[in-house]
């Protein structure tokens, strides 16, 4: 929402109530984004290291590449069954309480998946994780459009998901040094990368237990003018053709697009993350090169996001700029698919990082602005689950062509296509969403 509009949304909305509005929102952010933005660097890492235990956890559990993309994507299997009911506990009994406990038990079972011994404990481990994070990404969703006004919105969901390429960039190195370990106390590296990369997801959720309130109405450290400025700026928002219920909320066409929107994106961001280390190996790269090498396109996705995300709260053009980077991420694809020098493919990729990454911060501003209550806890939920399936979809994709194949292009190719789909869907939104405020 532009200056501008907001000024319409509240005509009676003084330059003091604006400064105390700001002052709010930006004590909000110092006390909430730190540690949710560290949360989901865990998260991801949590998620998307296992690409680097590939390089010795495959050889070591017997795992072809087609058993390993279906491991690595069976996380999200247990997510999306979950999702929504997780999220429907998050509004009964209060984000700061639920939060917590996602993040103490996934971080235990990511720890655990350590005890791996074959394929099908491999993929037992994995849906275990999955169940436990549930919820913990819409939930941190709507957490933060209970707190944001919307003119604030998609840059402060950016700060939060740049846990993404700073999970990354921080993945190789800390993954390659993880792995170095391996012997010590007679355990393979990749299992110390599992547990010494899982359990402080599970001390971060103490101290959320601590940390955070539900309602701006309980923020401590806001003065009461603040508080009030804050609470009047959320109560006074637009939100076009307004769904409450959950009900309505999972018949909405729009919830219905978006869902197929963010199951494009979700899947080319996972295709490329988890399949990055052995791409990389393909080109000849050492395992010490590799964990290097691989932060370098997430590096450009955080601060292109980042300054992404603030000309679209400047401008307001959510849908258009969601379409674009859906755009530019399905280009860098066909780029890494088409040219097959290292150079050109890390051209490519770092593209398609830029494009996937930013259209994650895009995209959730959207629903915000006709979900609220009930609705927007399960309705996010919904959007996310079924979406968020294209993070077993990307995967298994790659890997099930590269079977075929013998490269990563069709792979490639596909995931391309795929962000072509959630292109076309975005476009469609225009039908269905006239105020983009």
């Amino acid at each position: 929402m532009t200056s501008a509009s907001h000024a319409q949304a509240v005509p009676f909305a003084s330059t003091s109530d604006e400064e105390l509005e700001r002052q709010a929102v930006s004590k909000t952010a110092w006390r909430l984004l730190p540690l949710l933005t560290l949360a989901f660097i865990f998260n991801y890492i949590d998620r998307t290291s296992v690409g680097f235990a590939a390089l010795s956890m495959n050889a070591d559990l017997g795992l072809s590449a087609t058993q390993f993309g279906w491991g690595a994507g069976i996380l999200f299997a247990g997510y999306c069954l979950l999702e929504v009911p997780s999220n429907l506990m998050l509004y009964r009994y209060g984000a700061r309480r639920w939060l917590a406990r996602i993040m103490i038990t996934w971080g235990i079972a990511a720890a655990a998946t350590s005890l791996a011994i074959g394929p099908k404990s491999f993929y037992f481990a994995r849906f275990v994780l999955g169940v436990a994070e549930a919820g913990f990404f819409p939930g941190v969703t709507f957490y933060l459009a209970s707190w944001f006004p919307a003119r604030y919105r998609t840059r402060m969901l950016a700060w939060f998901m740049v846990g993404v390429p700073v999970s990354s960039i921080l993945s190789g190195p800390l993954s390659g040094l993880l792995l170095s370990m391996h012997g010590l106390l007679g355990l393979a590296g990749w299992k110390w990368m599992f547990i010494l990369q899982g359990l402080p997801a599970s001390i971060i959720g103490i101290i959320v237990l601590v940390m955070l309130r539900d309602t701006p109405s309980q923020a401590s450290w806001l003065s009461d003018a603040e508080r009030q400025a804050l609470i009047r700026a959320l109560a006074s928002e637009h939100r076009e053709k307004e769904k409450k219920d959950l009900r309505g909320a999972l018949k909405d066409k729009r919830v219905l697009i978006l869902t197929g929107i963010q199951f494009g994106f979700v899947l080319g961001s996972y295709g490329i993350g988890i399949w990055l280390p052995t791409i990389l190996k393909a080109h000849g790269l050492s395992i010490s090169a590799i964990s290097l090498v691989s932060t370098v396109p997430y590096i450009f996705a955080t601060v292109a996001m980042l300054t992404w995300a603030r000309a679209v709260d400047r401008s307001g053009k959510k849908i258009l700029n969601l379409l674009l980077t859906c755009l530019f991420g399905a280009g860098g694809m066909i780029v890494a698919a088409v040219f097959s020098g290292f150079w050109p493919a890390m051209i490519g990729i770092t593209l398609a990082v830029i494009g996937v990454t930013t259209a994650r911060a895009v995209f959730w501003s959207i629903p915000t602005r006709f979900l609220s209550g009930a609705a927007a806890a399960g309705g996010f939920a919904f959007i996310n689950s079924v979406g968020t399936f294209g993070g077993f979809a990307g995967p298994f994709l790659v890997g099930w062509l590269k079977d075929i194949t013998g490269s990563f292009a069709m792979g490639m190719l596909g995931m391309a296509a795929m962000l072509l789909v959630s292109t076309l869907l975005t476009a469609s939104l225009r039908f269905f969403i006239k105020d983009e405020r």
